[in-house]
């Protein structure tokens, strides 16, 4: 199922230059699409994306579970929580990713894109035939008054776009000019993938402080249909949807009727569709999908097991430490915790040790840090920032591995005598530094976090033995994405997925300038100049190499800095469905998310 791009690009690195389509600049005249580098792969005329069926029936509801609840229906601002399917299934951008590619886009609400030589500017043309769902037009004061809006009353995450922006204008009825202000070639992709919001609707009305009071109007293929807080929203397709006849949008949007549920935790969750209340989950331990899924629909053929690869580096996944926190300040510290963590024995005991760990953010992929000291292009990168970088990024590091037994001896062993080097003495059963404070910490958890909690709960009890108190700490989802927003925890769970083209989301993940920032994705408050430069070289070069050799020299700065205390990586998407719901049989090389389930499945069947 996997696409032979991504077998090209798994087996050497010489492939680079596949998967980025060469390293050519972007021609400076009106096109179809725009790729990071070189030119995107789909011809002016593609029929549709190389992943749908653009044949595909239009039907049926698909019924799915998310855990927690939701106390807002505006996903684009700070306040609340909003169900996270509705910002990529009922708004659209000027362009749309085909995730068959690295990074590439191609005309949605806009027919072209255009960019200066050095791609100093972007700028837009609007299909005339683009609309919102009310039926009304999209127009270039619709998206001007979107890229300004998120940018000053927008969540965090769309605020330092325009902070690079020098100006925004109208060049004609249907175009849109944006200059940077900046040297960051990724930024004209960036511009055309913000949402595009109606101006009009927001009339008289707060955007920033909006929740229920008002949903914004998008422009794509399914609006809401009916909610009630915490327990379900429902969102319908539009049969008036603008695009559905453009090859981007073909075979996409197939499901009339989407119904999301929302349950205490994971248990419950996955207890509803095992009787039937739901059309799919997502399993995320190899050992349940293995052994849970023997229940009668499954036996009968009514619930079908499908699994879907992708060549996406593993990310990051597991613990995290506030370095906020003067506890977690000392990297001699932060391994220590490493050590301490048993994952071995955890993942034989949770999974039954059917799930690779992670070893470095960009694992799995020719993007990650290879083994070893660093050498050539890389070592030449990080080589400025020598005296500031923690023991292991020039060097070479990797995770420690345990022996597999509960006691762990030879890795506690280690973790004390780092302990010890950075001031840490066990006196009584409790671990105290030289002012005699305990070390003791707790672990902000979403109540129902399964999984989660098992890990954490095996852990606190092998800190024990060093003679540290960690504490489980589970609470409510809005008590705890408002802690994480607020950075008002010790440590916490952290998931942050990559794709094949990593550029500046990175910069809201380790960013210095988010270290101190309310609602920043930098979790674990890394003020870093050696990661800040590494990110600034991976979104300005024009060069594929130097753009590897970076990644792969932030790779290094993240995994031995010891931010994160990595569980495993996924790499295979399990889901299990109702046996009406079908998919392609070709898979996009960035896998399963919601580009690929629901928006490309279809039902067959009553």
């Amino acid at each position: 199922m996997r696409s032979v791009f991504f077998h090209a690009i798994a087996g050497i690195c010489a492939s680079i230059g596949l998967a980025f389509g060469g390293a050519g600049l972007a021609r400076a005249q009106p096109a179809h699409g725009i790729a990071m580098y070189g030119d995107p792969a789909l011809p002016p005329d593609f029929v549709s994306l190389p992943y749908v069926n653009p044949d595909a029936p239009k039907g049926g509801e698909l019924r799915v579970g998310n855990t927690g609840g939701f106390d807002s229906l505006n996903p684009f601002i700070f306040k609340g929580t909003p169900p996270w399917q509705l910002r990529f299934l009922a708004y659209e951008s000027l362009m749309a990713r085909n995730w068959d590619e690295p990074f590439s886009l191609y005309g949605l609400l806009a027919e072209s894109v255009e960019t200066g030589p050095n791609r100093e500017w972007v700028e837009f043309t609007l299909r005339k035939e683009a609309r919102f769902s009310d039926g009304s037009p999209v127009t270039v004061d619709d998206v001007i008054w979107s890229y300004e809006i998120l940018g000053r009353e927008g969540h965090p995450r769309y605020r330092s776009f325009m902070a690079q922006v020098q100006t925004i204008e109208a060049r004609g009825p249907r175009s849109v000019r944006i200059t940077f202000n900046t040297d960051n070639r990724e930024l004209a992709l960036i511009a055309g993938l913000r949402p595009i919001l109606k101006k009009a609707q927001w009339e008289g009305h707060d955007f920033g402080q909006s929740g229920f009071d008002v949903a914004p109007i998008g422009s794509a293929a399914y609006v809401i249909a009916d909610y009630e807080p915490n327990r379900f929203l429902t969102l319908e397709r539009n049969p008036d949807y603008w695009a559905r006849n453009l090859p981007i949008r073909r075979g996409t949007g197939n499901i009339d009727r989407l119904k999301i549920e929302f349950f205490a935790d994971d248990t419950v969750l996955k207890e509803a569709f095992k009787a039937g209340l739901l059309s799919v989950v997502r399993e995320y331990n190899a050992n349940k999908w293995d052994n849970a899924y023997d229940f009668p629909a499954v036996a009968r053929g009514d619930v079908i097991k499908t699994e879907i690869p992708d060549g996406k580096p593993s990310g990051i996944t597991g613990f995290v430490m506030n370095t906020r926190n003067p506890l977690f300040a000392d990297w001699r510290v932060r391994e220590a915790l490493i050590l301490a963590f048993n994952f071995e024995f955890m993942n034989d005991v949770i999974t039954g040790g059917a799930q690779k760990r992670i070893t470095s953010y960009f694992s799995g992929s020719f993007l990650g840090m290879q083994p070893g000291a660093a050498t050539g292009r890389v070592r030449d990168l990080l080589s400025p920032f020598a005296e500031t970088l923690p023991a292991g990024v020039l060097e070479g590091y990797a995770l420690p591995v345990s022996d597999g037994t509960k006691r762990n001896r030879a890795n506690l062993r280690a973790a004390q005598k780092l302990l010890a080097e950075a001031g840490w003495s066990a006196a009584d059963g409790t671990l105290r530094n030289a002012s005699g404070d305990a070390f003791a910490f707790k672990i902000l958890l979403a109540s129902g976090a399964g999984e989660l909690t098992a890990f954490a709960n095996i852990y606190s009890q092998a800190l024990k033995r060093l003679g540290i108190k960690a504490e489980v700490e589970a609470v409510d989802n809005a008590q705890y994405f408002a802690r994480q927003n607020t950075f008002d925890f010790d440590m916490t769970n952290i998931r942050r997925g990559f794709s094949l083209s990593p550029g500046n989301e990175q910069k809201l993940y380790w960013g210095s300038e988010g270290a101190d920032q309310p609602g920043s994705r930098n979790l674990m408050g890394l003020r870093s100049p050696a990661a800040d430069a590494m990110i600034q070289t991976m979104v300005s070069s024009d060069s594929v190499e130097e753009f590897v050799a970076a990644t792969r020299a932030l790779d290094r700065i993240l995994t031995a800095g010891r931010y994160v205390i990595p569980t495993y990586a996924y790499g295979v998407s399990r889901i299990a469905h109702v046996k009406e719901l079908k998919h392609p049989a070709h898979t996009p090389i960035n896998g399963d998310g919601y580009w690929f389930m629901p928006d490309v499945w279809w039902f067959d069947g009553p």
